[in-house]
């Protein structure tokens, strides 16, 4: 029998996050920092700035005089200092915008100048004295980060450690650097290292700073979206290749059989699946065709498609057929795969040369469609069937002789097509269910691609949406 429910295994559960976030107005979204890029010249401030007390964390009380001070030191008041961990992508929502300044600053000269944002709400501050502290304030609200370009660092000679440090600690938030004003050359390099801009130490300006937070997590925002771009590009492209690896072009010069296939991926998963298909002539006329699913979804699956389809058209073309190719194309599976649980199933049918017979194997496959001359469409046996490769270590795949006589059209499918739904309920669509969809559309005339392409589409219209599976068909006649 067929072997059921091709889909994704459900993958390890994630651990929850070490850190969790504060309960603080919901902030807008960033993404992974690109690492990467000159910005030019940064935002110089001018004016005097106003002196407030910055905001701390939700719960949180000021520290007492000499608390937490010092690189590396952990505030006494939550106990050991944490692991310095990357932090998580920061919520999406509308609310405050909130900047955690990191500088060492024990004589508190530095002023933070009151800021607001786009909207005229108040920018909140938390302050951090060192790395250590910062990754414990880090958490999914924090939008921005204000690094003192001063703070002690581990590697004395890169001048820019704490920053290399501080972007591999919150590669999800905005950066801005603050340098004393003799350096603005180091805050030029800052932000050719990945900071999004920097402010001079000595002039810092409310509406300038305001700006310059929203402009960074703008930017930040602008340079993640870029960044998903490419990566959605890359992603088409390779998902491209493999499906060109999927969907050969059939060998069958010399052939008098009409071909036809159809490729649908499941579209609610959005990921490239394992079905594929290949028919070849062999030198002594005889036409091979194949089709197969193999087990979940994604790259890893689709690439182990391609090599099977591969690996099955160089036996076929090297004389294999029957038992002894699918028992060379398991060997392939196990050694190829990268989980032990991933199967796959298939249908091979080796046309004669004068293509009035065929032999027929399955592997956990559902049996194909074949509608003999004028004739209402019926499906093969499904007995004798053999185990799906990669279940049983020593599986074997007995042989079935099928007789098409003069005028015969034959189409096999994977499993997508049959698993659909029927409405609402749990019911499916099944192979007598797409049988009846078959003998519907031949006889409203369709045949080769039309026919395929309706049933498929009648399939999804049943499901009341799209397959949740991927579907191949393949169709020969004569």
């Amino acid at each position: 029998m067929p072997v059921p429910g091709n889909g994704n295994r459900p993958g390890p559960a994630q651990a929850p996050s070490s850190t969790a976030p504060r309960p603080h107005p919901a902030p807008v979204t960033l993404g992974d920092h690109p690492r990467a890029g000159l910005y030019g010249a940064g935002l110089l401030a001018h004016g005097a700035g106003l002196a407030v007390t910055p905001v701390p964390p939700s719960g949180d009380t000021p520290p007492e005089p000499g608390e937490g001070e010092g690189p590396g030191k952990p505030d006494p008041r939550h106990g050991a200092a944490p692991d310095i961990t990357p932090s998580a992508t920061p919520a999406t929502g509308a609310g405050h915008l909130t900047l955690l300044l990191v500088e060492n600053d024990p004589a508190g000269a530095l002023s933070i100048p009151e800021m607001l944002d786009a909207s005229g709400k108040p920018i909140r501050v938390r302050t951090a004295r060192n790395l250590t502290e910062a990754a414990r304030l880090l958490t999914d609200d924090v939008h921005c980060v204000l690094l003192d370009l001063n703070l002690p660092a581990a590697d004395d000679d890169d001048p820019l450690a704490v920053l290399r440090r501080l972007l591999d600690l919150a590669p999800h938030h905005a950066v801005l650097a603050l340098t004393a004003s003799e350096d603005v050359e180091g805050g030029a390099e800052a932000v050719r290292v990945g900071a999004q801009d920097f402010l001079v130490r000595d002039e810092l300006d409310g509406r300038v700073l305001s700006r310059a937070v929203r402009y960074a997590v703008e930017r930040k925002r602008a340079d993640t979206a870029q960044r998903q771009l490419a990566e959605g590009r890359l992603r088409a492209q390779e998902n491209a290749r493999l499906e060109r690896g999927l969907l050969p072009t059939p060998l069958l010069e010399g052939a008098a059989l009409r071909f036809a296939a159809h490729y649908r991926p499941g579209r609610s998963r959005a990921l490239l699946g394992g079905d594929f298909y290949d028919t070849v002539r062999t030198p002594d006329g005889t036409v091979h065709a194949m089709i197969g699913d193999v087990s979940g979804h994604g790259p890893d699956e689709a690439a182990l498609g391609v090599e099977l389809r591969i690996a099955w058209r160089a036996l076929t073309l090297a004389g294999l057929s029957g038992d002894r190719l699918l028992a060379t194309l398991q060997e392939v599976l196990e050694h190829e795969r990268e989980d032990e649980e991933t199967f796959a199933t298939l249908c091979t049918v080796d046309i004669a040369p004068d293509g009035r017979s065929a032999a027929m194997c399955l592997a956990g496959h559902p049996a194909p469609v074949v509608r003999r001359g004028g004739g209402r469409a019926e499906l093969l046996p499904q007995e004798p069937c053999g185990p799906a490769l990669g279940l049983l270590p020593r599986g074997r795949w007995p042989r079935t002789q099928v007789g098409l006589g003069p005028e015969w059209s034959l189409m096999l499918y994977t499993d997508g097509l049959i698993e659909g739904r029927i409405g609402a309920g749990s019911l499916r669509l099944g192979q007598e269910g797409m049988l009846a969809l078959v003998r519907e559309h031949q006889g409203a005339g369709l045949r080769g691609a039309e026919l395929l392409e309706s049933t498929v589409h009648a399939a999804r219209d049943l499901n009341g949406g799209e397959l949740t599976d991927d579907v191949a068909a393949i169709l020969l006649a004569r």
